[in-house]
């Protein structure tokens, strides 16, 4: 696991050792992390990982058990020094996975309660109503009531609710889960218009890897209420820090293979894939193929692991082939369907050397 930067002073968002703790089960183990303004950070991870739990945290809603949160250089939240800011107090904006509108409201009167509750004169109310409906391109749905209009578009106006107070800071939990496949991507592009239109820092949450690598300017890898890596989305790609990093991004996820050293050899099996120096002297280590690494051709002088058929996908003009060596589930690129039925025999070929090696406790080797 390699460490997050530390804070800095204009950070706009400044976590330090941050824990939470439910009885004897700690939910976030003493995180430190920090965002520059302007920021797309996205949490991902497996569910139970601790995101949406952190997420929380951000938004007020909970209380840390230790360690504290500064937005813009102000703890809005301390565990030790009992520090609680009011959550309508944190210039913060919270997205709901559920839209949470109110049913006997219209598309505006939902949008501009938040500001009637901040104070706001209704001149002023009304322009920023107009304004948000023009940003999320919903200004034809100001008269009608949520029962009245999709499910796109009510999220839309959930968005424009909490984009309305002008919040420096956006926090979305998992808000296009319950929206179809085609709907979230189109959802996926408006969200990062948003949010280079309103110039805001976000903090986005989702276990699905696509939306992180396609989205974020920062993504923040989480596992068992820890950050296993954070980082720019293709740095974390092209070099991850540990095996679980490297089998959770990417389409399709890293190939793991479990190596001994024999001679001047690392062998899966009896199966010869690289060279001892890789372990550095370690008798047994983790090799990472990517899936164009592995194919269903023949190359003269490569390793072949056998393996069973599982299953073929298209993708992007080729096939992502499927096959399990043992308990291992691997992904091979190829050109063209194996032709072949799930449970019948597939050699695999392995082209080149690893693409990183990691210790057995799951540590890159560098």
């Amino acid at each position: 696991m390699i460490p997050v930067p530390h804070p800095v002073d204009d950070d706009a968002i400044r976590i330090s050792g941050l824990s939470q703790r439910f009885g004897d089960f700690t939910a976030i183990h003493d995180l430190t992390l920090s965002v520059p303004p302007g920021a797309f950070l996205v949490l991902v991870g497996p569910s139970g990982c601790g995101k949406s739990t952190l997420l929380r945290m951000l938004a007020g809603l909970d209380a840390p058990t230790g360690g504290k949160i500064a937005f813009m250089g102000r703890t809005v939240s301390s565990g030790a020094g009992g520090v609680i800011v009011d959550p309508r107090a944190r210039k913060a904006g919270l997205v709901f996975q559920s839209y949470a509108l109110w049913p006997h409201m219209t598309v505006a009167g939902n949008i501009g309660w938040p500001l009637k509750v901040a104070g706001w004169d209704r001149a002023a109310r009304e322009a920023r109503i107009a304004e948000v409906l023009s940003l999320l391109a919903i200004a034809g749905l100001r008269d009608r009531y949520p029962a009245e209009i999709s499910g796109g578009q009510q999220q839309r106006v959930a968005i424009a609710r909490t984009l309305a107070p002008k919040p420096a800071i956006l926090l979305f939990d998992e808000p296009l889960s319950n929206l179809d496949a085609k709907l979230r991507i189109e959802m996926r592009g408006e969200l990062m218009r948003i949010h280079r239109a309103t110039g805001a820092t976000s903090v986005y949450v989702t276990h699905d890897q696509v939306e992180a690598m396609t989205m974020a300017s920062h993504v923040a890898v989480m596992n068992r209420g820890r950050v296993e890596q954070f980082g720019p989305p293709l740095d974390l790609l092209r070099r991850p820090a540990t095996t679980f990093v490297a089998t959770f991004l990417g389409t399709p996820p890293g190939n793991l293979l479990p190596v001994r050293r024999a001679g001047d050899w690392l062998v899966h099996g009896e199966v010869r894939l690289a060279p001892a120096a890789l372990s550095q002297g370690r008798d047994e280590v983790q090799l990472l193929y990517r899936a164009e690494q592995l194919t269903t051709t023949a190359e003269a002088g490569a390793p072949v692991l056998a393996a069973e058929f599982a299953e073929a996908a298209p993708m992007a003009g080729r096939m992502m082939v499927t096959a399990t060596v043992g308990r291992l589930r691997l992904s091979a690129i190829t050109a063209d369907p194996p032709g072949i039925a799930p449970g019948d025999a597939i050699a695999l070929t392995v082209l080149g050397a690893p693409d990183a090696v990691f210790a057995t406790n799951g540590e890159r080797i560098d």
